[in-house]
């Protein structure tokens, strides 16, 4: 059985805790960028009292395009994200693609990432769990857009057999036909049955996929975000920019930076009401 809560540095997530974000931008464009998201968010966590996992790419390995930009790669990405834990306190949260990158992304971040399309790939989560339970780390699963959430139950179990109980799921939206995606809400009450935390992930959710790059609508970001705290996620994962509009990866998803307050406060207090009428 999966940890619940569960320990991500100073944080806990999960049952009866408050709720965990996981912020920043899609893919690390620059050190200077990423030091100014991660210290305004830090600011974010320390005068709204609220537990922050600074998130960031440093490598995005399944763009549609061959010209999109893909970030610095893993060896410079990982001094960058490094220097944001020193500056920031911040535990650190950011997505690998292939096995070998396990061990190294593990002694920097506090959370590794399994991306949606490829939760099913038996070599990178056994992988993944070997390492972040080598260094006291967190597995964070995307569920894939074309699976049933009862069947991350497989996925949470590789995961133990590998020796990490420490486990969060993340709703990110099932494909609906071409270039939509819908989410289903059961889908948080039914991963939280196999034991563990359950994050949504309220930017792609709102991806609209096709074309050379992926479009969508953050405009309704806000409104997924409200209806999966109201239906007892444990956290939410936002992916954030100064500027969405140029950012060199997933800019139509995100959250404008100077908008994530306001969102994270009415979350804050949704959770507090759902915890009341928690079953």
């Amino acid at each position: 059985m999966p940890n619940n809560p569960v320990e991500i540095g100073q944080w806990r997530c999960g049952r009866d805790e408050p709720l965990l974000f996981m912020a920043g931008p899609c893919v690390i464009e620059s050190e200077e960028l990423v030091l100014e998201v991660a210290k305004r968010l830090a600011d974010l966590s320390a005068t709204q009292n609220v537990q922050i996992v600074f998130k960031s790419s440093f490598d995005k390995a399944n763009r549609t395009s061959i010209d999109s930009f893909r970030g610095p790669g893993l060896e410079r990405g990982l001094e960058i994200l490094a220097k944001v834990r020193e500056v920031t306190g911040l535990p650190l949260l950011t997505d690998v693609h292939d096995p070998s990158q396990a061990e190294p992304a593990a002694a920097v971040c506090q959370v590794l990432q399994i991306p949606a399309f490829l939760a099913r790939q038996t070599d990178l989560v056994e992988a993944v769990a070997v390492a972040t339970a080598r260094h006291g780390g967190i597995i964070n699963v995307k569920k894939p857009q074309f699976m049933a959430p009862e069947d991350m139950i497989h996925v949470v179990k590789k995961c133990e057999s590998s020796g990490n109980p420490n486990v969060l799921l993340t709703e990110r939206g099932t494909m609906f036909g071409y270039g939509r995606l819908i989410n289903d809400f059961r889908c948080i009450p039914v991963m939280q049955g196999f034991g563990g935390p359950v994050i949504f992930d309220a930017t792609h959710s709102v991806q609209m996929p096709g074309g050379a790059t992926t479009g969508g609508r953050r405009e309704l970001v806000p409104f997924l975000a409200r209806a999966a705290v109201a239906c007892g996620c444990d956290g939410v994962f936002f992916e954030t920019h100064p500027d969405p509009d140029k950012a060199l990866s997933d800019g139509p998803n995100m959250v404008p930076l100077a908008e994530l307050p306001r969102l994270i406060d009415q979350l804050v207090q949704l959770r507090k009401l759902a915890l009341e009428f928690r079953d």
